[in-house]
């Protein structure tokens, strides 16, 4: 179950992706990012009213919750920026690689020192074999290069896991809801605090219109509010690094179907590079389901 809930996962982030780019074109980046916060804070306030959570005790009585549980919000906002500054500079391809290349190595240091308070998951040399696989797959998306865009794809991925890390913890000390509200809260007060410093052009230029002819494009936040409740659910339930290639496989299958859909388009290298990544993942799969059986 938990398996197909990461799968889950990555095609809702692939649907929000779409949603969230449409409100970038009506209002910017950075704008667009305060907008889906907000628009993330309404259902998950609904939840706490629903559910009774008494949220600040929650949060702020318990001496037990590290400080930097409390950052998710803030360290998954530095993957918007990662990416937008990345943008324009490699293809879509290489960015979409690189972060997964970061994810994936991420991932398996958590697993490897049980960081942020997950469980161990050792890497184990009868895994090489799918690791493999799993790493031409992702070189085989990238087709350009440049250093600082490079560096900033990978930290975007890193930043990712990083968050859901944090955000899993949280919520493994409180629970689901108070955990996904912090997430949005923290991530709202840092994405004014972005768009006060890295979009004073926006600023100038907003003018709120909503077009409802594309309504479609404000239900960003409710979307994020599933992938943060869900991620909350299985980051403590799988390994970190499977988690991230889950997740991947459901973005970028479900990423072709959106494209195929609505721009007629598809793309050779994501197919292949996807194939490649997701028979690395069973093959580790079926390495780990015969080890167990053999215990």
């Amino acid at each position: 179950m938990f398996y197909f809930l990461s799968l889950l996962t990555g095609i809702i982030i692939a649907v929000m992706i779409a949603v969230n780019g449409g409100l970038t074109g009506q209002y910017g980046i950075y704008t667009a990012t305060v907008i889906i916060h907000l628009a993330g804070l309404p259902p998950t306030i609904a939840l706490l009213l629903i559910k009774r959570d008494k949220v600040f005790s929650a949060l702020f009585s318990n001496a037990r919750i590290p400080w930097f549980f409390y950052l998710g919000g803030a360290v998954g906002l530095t993957t918007t920026v990662f990416n937008n500054l990345s943008f324009g500079r490699i293809s879509v391809s290489a960015l979409l690689a690189l972060g997964l290349l970061g994810q994936a190595v991420t991932g398996l240091v958590v697993d490897q020192y049980g960081l942020l308070g997950m469980k161990k998951h050792p890497f184990s040399a009868r895994k090489i074999i799918g690791l493999v696989l799993i790493i031409v797959g992702i070189v085989y998306m990238i087709n350009s290069i440049e250093i600082l865009a490079v560096v900033l794809s990978f930290l975007a991925g890193t930043s990712i896991v990083v968050s859901r890390t944090l955000n899993a913890g949280l919520s493994s000390m409180t629970n689901l809801r108070i955990a996904t509200f912090c997430n949005y809260m923290v991530g709202l007060v840092f994405a004014v605090f972005v768009l006060l410093i890295l979009g004073r052009g926006e600023i100038a230029a907003f003018h709120f219109a909503p077009n409802f002819s594309i309504w479609w494009i404000y239900f960003g936040g409710m979307l994020g509010v599933c992938v943060v409740l869900i991620s909350n659910v299985t980051v403590i339930k799988i390994s970190a690094f499977y988690l991230t290639l889950l997740v991947f496989i459901g973005k970028i299958f479900a990423g072709i179907l959106i494209d195929i859909v609505l721009a007629g388009y598809l793309s050779s290298r994501n197919l292949i590079g996807g194939v490649l990544v997701a028979f690395g993942l069973c093959v580790n799969l079926f390495l780990d389901n015969k080890n167990s059986s053999s215990k």
